[in-house]
């Protein structure tokens, strides 16, 4: 494919964005020339809601935006993923995530495994899973990072109402000590298990972490021999999990096509089917497959996914556009933007396409926010006042979990409403310039009918989608983080200066610097 800036619509998009950088442009006159203006820039899906219209979209760009989508080969890609065709080219890997929610899919091993972890969940439920000596089990401890964490601890935060009172399932993650000291403090290790998401089971905070553990329980039990009633595995390497000491039938897989950040549908997501129960997790399945089939099937102009993506494409190469907003207006879902942004940064951080050649524009956009209306109290007066165009998603949730809570809940729905309309407007005071609030900041929002695992499921994977569309139309392997792994080098290398004397290795002045006063502190 070539470059999206040497497309047609490309060139066609620059001269029609220049249309909005005019001094006399306003967002709200879009509204007041078309009365029909939401119908048309909003889409609703199964229970979920996106309203668009609050962008910088004449049916023109829209159209321009839909003719880059087509040059650019975007229903090619799109059948290549649902296809199982490698699309992750630098590792040579099928990207197939999509599978582990799909009731019929052709790989017998996805529901053997969703079988098995059913089996599990309702062994711990009974009380019919024992810790060694025959106690029951009371508390599972989650040891994983990035995309074996960030997913499970946001499903079992958001839906911390519908929590199984025993096991309680808490989550380490971070290699410093003090996390997985501070969640062992209050546990009886004869009655806890440790699952250990690993995909490699290699990752040093997660080895760390679990050998940490290992040791607390050596503490308490008799012999190694017990160890292995306490621990679960969720990895790709067996022989290592083995090795670790974990039983064959405590081995949970997931395999090359299944990436980190797109794992919670599989066996990473067991924290989640333990907390909130098996019939919810299969809801949130579910409700990913509502969202996959949406966006396999429905023409682009009308296809949730793609418009967000496109969106952002405009932005990010019409507007310079360097960060994103993610708002989401329910207490419940206040991970959501963390989650959000490994998910976009890690896929979409890229600076050279599939070719091996330099992209041709912006990519990915750094992803941010917290939960509304904290956030109005927080960073809102940038987006209001500040230099910086940065377009915001506000997530809000139509129906209270309860229904005694209607009035507040109307209150927040007005928040995150009054939010994106004054967002929108601005204000202007001519006798105070200070109190001038410029407006024309553009926005979606996207509702839900209710905060269920149906619906978040569908959520997730409506970004995960959005992430997909980014890709295809900059013509980067969104399924791939060489920069993660260089990352993870390096910082061994300088363990191992700081772990032995003298210095092993001979960094840069800054590096060598800091080694040296890590050492005169220690010692």
């Amino acid at each position: 494919m070539s470059k999206p800036t040497q497309t047609l619509a490309w060139r066609n998009l620059l001269r029609e964005s220049e249309g909005f950088k005019t001094p006399d442009f306003r967002l709200e006159d879009l509204f007041a020339g078309d009365n029909n203006r939401f119908d048309r820039f909003s889409i609703s899906t199964d229970h979920l809601l996106l309203d668009y219209s609050k962008n910088y979209l004449t049916e023109q760009s829209f159209k321009l935006l839909i003719d880059l989508a087509t040059e650019c080969k975007l229903p090619t890609s799109i059948a290549a993923m649902f296809s199982g065709d490698k699309i992750n080219y630098s590792e040579n890997r099928a990207a197939l995530h999509v599978a582990l929610r799909d009731p019929d899919s052709d790989l017998s091993e996805v529901g053997e495994t969703l079988n098995k972890i059913s089996g599990l969940v309702e062994a711990l439920h009974d009380g019919n899973f024992k810790g060694h000596g025959g106690t029951q089990i009371t508390d599972v401890v989650n040891i994983g990072i990035g995309g074996s964490n960030l997913g499970p601890v946001l499903l079992c935060e958001a839906f911390a109402d519908f929590v199984n009172e025993i096991p309680h399932v808490h989550f380490v993650s971070n290699i410093d000590p003090s996390h997985l000291r501070s969640t062992l403090s209050s546990l009886n290790p004869a009655s806890t298990l440790f699952i250990i998401a690993s995909k490699s089971f290699t990752t040093i905070e997660t080895q760390q972490n679990a050998e940490m553990a290992r040791l607390w329980l050596l503490n308490h039990l008799p012999d190694e021999r017990a160890l292995s009633a306490h621990f679960i595995a969720i990895t790709e390497n067996a022989q290592a999990a083995q090795e670790f000491g974990i039983s064959t039938d405590n081995l949970f897989p997931i395999w090359d096509w299944v990436g980190g950040r797109y794992s919670l549908w599989s066996a990473v997501g067991l924290p989640i089917a333990i907390a909130i129960g098996m019939k919810n997790f299969r809801e949130l399945l579910a409700g990913a497959h509502s969202m996959d089939q949406h966006f396999q099937r429905t023409a682009l102009h009308e296809n949730m996914p793609v418009i967000m993506g496109l969106l952002t494409v405009l932005y990010t190469g019409f507007f310079n556009s360097h960060s994103t907003a993610i708002v989401p207006y329910s207490q419940r879902l206040k991970l959501l933007p963390t989650y959000l942004q490994q998910l976009h940064m890690e896929s979409l951080g890229k600076s050279v396409d599939v070719t091996g050649g330099p992209v041709s524009t912006n990519t990915g956009e750094i992803i941010w926010g917290t939960a509304g209306t904290d956030a109005q109290h927080s960073y809102f007066q940038l987006l209001h006042q500040g230099t910086r165009f940065i377009p915001i998603d506000f997530i809000a949730v139509a129906k209270p979990m309860f229904n005694k809570e209607q009035e507040q809940h109307q209150y927040l729905l007005a928040n995150c409403f009054g939010q994106s309309l004054s967002l929108m407007r601005g204000h202007t005071d001519s006798e105070a310039p200070h109190k001038n609030v410029p407006g024309n900041k553009p926005c979606n929002t996207l509702v839900l009918e209710e905060l269920s695992p149906y619906n978040l499921g569908s959520l997730i994977a409506l970004y995960e989608h959005k992430v997909f569309v980014q890709s295809a139309i900059w013509n980067i392997n969104p399924f791939d983080q060489w920069g993660v792994e260089f990352g993870k080098n390096v910082a061994q290398e300088v363990f191992d200066s700081l772990s032995k004397n003298p210095v092993t290795i001979d960094f840069d002045a800054s590096t060598n610097g800091l080694i040296r006063f890590i050492k005169k502190w220690n010692n």
